[in-house]
C-alpha cells in the first residue's frame, strides 16, 4: 500500500512541480505586468504632459484601463501550455482564455471607438446637445459589430471553419438581406444624416412641396412638425435623396415683390419711385433695403421690382416683415397719389351703320 502511493507521488512529482512553477509564475508575472505598466505609461504620461491634444490622453487612459487584463491573459495561455496537462483539460483552458481575452479585446475597441466618436462629436457640437444624443444612438450598432466580429474570431481560434458557416447561412442571409434592403437604406441614410450634418434638431427645413421644424431623428425616420401643425413622418432614405433647403443656416432672408402701376402714370413720378420705396422701407426696423427698379412693361402695367433682406432667418419675422413693407409701400405710395395696376380690358365700339 505504501509503495503504491509512492509510486503514485512518484508520478505526480513533476505535475505538482510544474503546477508550482506555473502559479509562481502567473503570480510574479502579475506584479512584473502591473510594475511595468506603472512604469511605461508614467514615462509616456511625462511625454505627452505638455500636448494640448485631449485625445492622445484619453487613448493613454484607455490603454492604461486595458493593458494588464490582455497582457495577463495572454501569459497565462502561454504559461499553461508549457505544463503537461490532460488535453481535455488543456483544451477547455484554452477555450475559456481564448474568449475571456477576445472579450477584453473586444471592450477596449468599444472604448477606443466611444472615445474618438466623442472627440470628433464634440469638435463639431454646437452649444445644444443635439450631436451627444445622435452621436450615442451609435455605440448600440458599433458595439454589436465588435462583438460580432470578436465571435467570428473565437468560432476561428477554436477550429471551426468560417467559410463553411458563412456559406451555409448564404441562402438564409440572402433572403434576410432583400428583406431588410430598405431597413439597412435608411439605417445608413441616418449615418449620413448624422455625420454630414444637413440639418440639425428644430432646423426649419423644406423637402419637396413640404416644410416644418425637425422634431426627431431616428434610425429609420425622421419627423418634422409641419407650418401649418401636422407631423410629418419621412424616411432618411427619401430626405438623403431629396434637394433639401436648410432656413436655419440663413444670416438673413431676401425677399422679392413685383409691382405694377397703371400706365397713366406720370413721367415724373415714375422715375420718383424707387426712392418712394427705399424711403418707406428704411425706416422699417429689421429690414435692410437692397434696390427697386422699372424692370419691364406688362399687358396692363408698368412693373417695378423691389428686393430688400430681413435681417433674420425667423419665419414669423419673415411674415411680421413682409406684412409692414407691403403696408409701409401701399400708405407711400397713397400719400403720392400712385395707383396700382390691376386686370384691365378697353373695348372700343365702331358706331351703328345707318
Amino acid at each position: 500500500m505504501l509503495d503504491n502511493i509512492l509510486k503514485l507521488s512518484e508520478k505526480f512529482q513533476p505535475f505538482i512541480t510544474d503546477l508550482i512553477i506555473t502559479f509562481s509564475i502567473l503570480i510574479l508575472g502579475y506584479f512584473f505586468l502591473k510594475i511595468t505598466k506603472n512604469i511605461v505609461f508614467r514615462q509616456i504620461r511625462k511625454i505627452v504632459r505638455k500636448s494640448e491634444n485631449k485625445l492622445t490622453h484619453q487613448i493613454i487612459d484607455i490603454l492604461d484601463k486595458h493593458f494588464v487584463l490582455i497582457t495577463y491573459f495572454s501569459l497565462f495561455y502561454i504559461t499553461l501550455k508549457e505544463i503537461e496537462l490532460n488535453a481535455t483539460i488543456l483544451a477547455t483552458v484554452k477555450t475559456i482564455v481564448i474568449i475571456a481575452t477576445t472579450i477584453f479585446i473586444a471592450q477596449f475597441l468599444i472604448d477606443l471607438s466611444r472615445t474618438i466618436i466623442y472627440f470628433y462629436g464634440e469638435k463639431y457640437r454646437n452649444s445644444n446637445s443635439v450631436i451627444e444624443r445622435n452621436i450615442n444612438a451609435l455605440f448600440p450598432a458599433i458595439r454589436v459589430l465588435i462583438y460580432g466580429l470578436g465571435i467570428i474570431s473565437i468560432l476561428s481560434n477554436l477550429g471551426f471553419d468560417i467559410a463553411a458557416i458563412i456559406a451555409g447561412l448564404g441562402i438564409g442571409g440572402v433572403a434576410l438581406a432583400l428583406a431588410s434592403q430598405g431597413i439597412l437604406q435608411d439605417l445608413f441614410s441616418y449615418f449620413a444624416i448624422l455625420f454630414d450634418r444637413p440639418f440639425e434638431i428644430s432646423d426649419l427645413i423644406a423637402v419637396g412641396d413640404f416644410m416644418g421644424h425637425v422634431e426627431h431623428i431616428g434610425i429609420k425616420t425622421t419627423r418634422i412638425k409641419t407650418i401649418t401643425g401636422e407631423q410629418l413622418i419621412l424616411a432618411n432614405t427619401d430626405l438623403t435623396s431629396s434637394r433639401l433647403r436648410n432656413f436655419k443656416r440663413m444670416d438673413k432672408r431676401q425677399v422679392i415683390i413685383k409691382i405694377g402701376l397703371i400706365y397713366e402714370t406720370d413721367n415724373e413720378k415714375l422715375s420718383q419711385i424707387p426712392n418712394i420705396i427705399k424711403e418707406a422701407i428704411e425706416e422699417i426696423d429689421n429690414i435692410t433695403f437692397d434696390i427697386a427698379y422699372f424692370y419691364g412693361f406688362g399687358d396692363f402695367s408698368l412693373n417695378f421690382e423691389v428686393v430688400y433682406y430681413v435681417d433674420n432667418n425667423d419665419i414669423k419675422d419673415y411674415r411680421l416683415a413682409r406684412n409692414e413693407v407691403n403696408l409701409a409701400i401701399k400708405n407711400a405710395f397713397a400719400v403720392h397719389k400712385l395707383e396700382f395696376a390691376y386686370p384691365t380690358q378697353v373695348n372700343y365700339l365702331s358706331g351703328a351703320k345707318e
